[in-house]
């Protein structure tokens, strides 16, 4: 049985998406026939949600991985490197060491480990970018060290759909990229006590900071702030409720949602685990949501793997387009919009067929994102 190690950043950020882009891969890899693993060696320090900042211990964070690969009877196959005690939780240093060296495949998600490149290895290194637009324009640049990066992997893939395409205007920087998009496991989120009377829901961060990018002097923003105003009355304009699981501090923000009419709800309370996290999707009408605005304008077909969660669930998706109907059948289950009318419009027009939208959205989840769909052409591509 060939193995595949899944590199990512789970224990860094414990939190219910990053557990679930992690579960997806690896429990999809298993079904797919590979013996799995989860390892993560960033040698960065670990992140409290519930304090939202850098913490001096991983306690809460090794408690995290362990109650999670636990629940999916994953118990044996995690390790995590503490940098703060220079200690290993999961399976150990040792064995992790081996994993790394001997795996047929090592996947990269989200660039999360930098490769080393004095360590022996017999695998192929894949980079899966789920965050594109910075690393292309970087390489573009000529920085040498993104360069040296991303060439210390065999095969690189991205979310980032359209990029190469003459639609989009992200660079390619020189790379062969291959596309995919977020991958998930339909029977863990198929859920059938809909009710129409629930909230759409989302959860995001009102601004994100230090990865703005510039592409011919113009700045393309790497945060939500300014899609979100473009839609910031849209609860005034409807019937439906409209809840968000809103990251921000600045009470002002909060205050500013809550004038508009939006539902606030505490994002670390609906995240704490991929339990509950799942539950708040399975307990939505649907999702509603914006995007960064980097991808919307540049097109760059990129999509969320926290909407595949809730296409996955059977809840219809109103979303902001960034170009994904390249691939993607959009207008029923899943729904893209451009402008606060066409949200508005597709709002109201998915609720009065509810279940039909519905009922399309689980479709699209199992033809279209599926992890036996979207896993195998990384392995082809790695030759395994």
């Amino acid at each position: 049985m060939k193995r595949v190690v899944v590199l990512g950043l789970m224990g860094q950020y414990p939190m219910g998406g990053m557990a679930w882009q992690v579960l997806h891969h690896v429990i999809g890899f298993q079904r797919l026939g590979y013996d799995a693993y989860y390892v993560e060696n960033t040698g960065a320090p670990p992140y409290s949600p519930r304090e939202r900042s850098i913490v001096d211990t991983a306690r809460e964070n090794v408690h995290f991985l362990r109650e999670t690969f636990r629940r999916f009877d994953l118990g044996d196959r995690w390790g995590y490197y503490d940098c703060l005690s220079d200690s290993w939780a999961g399976m150990g240093k040792a064995r992790a060491a081996e994993l790394l060296e001997h795996a047929d495949v090592l996947v990269n998600l989200c660039g999360a480990t930098r490769p080393d490149p004095g360590a022996r290895r017999h695998g192929c290194l894949v980079y899966v970018e789920t965050d594109p637009n910075l690393e292309q324009v970087k390489l573009a640049r000529g920085e040498p060290e993104a360069r040296a990066f991303v060439d210390a992997h065999d095969v690189h893939f991205t979310y980032g759909w359209n990029i190469g395409d003459p639609a989009c205007r992200v660079p390619t920087g020189g790379v062969a990229w291959r596309k995919t998009h977020p991958p998930v496991l339909v029977d863990l989120w198929e859920s059938s006590a809909r009710r129409r009377t629930a909230p759409w829901r989302t959860i995001a961060t009102y601004r994100n900071r230090g990865k703005d990018i510039v592409i011919d002097g113009e700045t393309y923003y790497w945060s939500k702030h300014r899609s979100f105003d473009l839609v910031m009355d849209l609860p005034k304009r409807t019937r439906e409720r409209v809840e968000l699981a809103l990251v921000s501090t600045e009470e002002a923000v909060r205050e500013r949602f809550l004038t508009n009419g939006w539902q606030l709800e505490d994002p670390h309370r609906v995240t704490r685990t991929a339990a509950v996290y799942r539950r708040y999707i399975q307990g939505a009408k649907g999702e509603f949501s914006v995007e960064k605005e980097d991808n919307v304008r540049l097109r760059t077909g990129w999509f969320s793997d926290r909407t595949v969660c809730f296409l996955a669930a059977g809840r219809p998706c109103v979303i902001q387009d960034t170009g994904f109907d390249r691939r993607l059948p959009t207008g029923t289950g899943l729904l893209s919009w451009r402008s606060a009318d066409e949200a508005l419009e597709a709002l109201e027009r998915c609720a009065k067929d509810y279940e039909h939208h519905a009922r399309t959205a689980g479709a699209i989840a199992r033809e279209y994102f599926e992890a036996s769909v979207l896993l195998p052409p990384i392995l082809e591509a790695a030759g395994a």
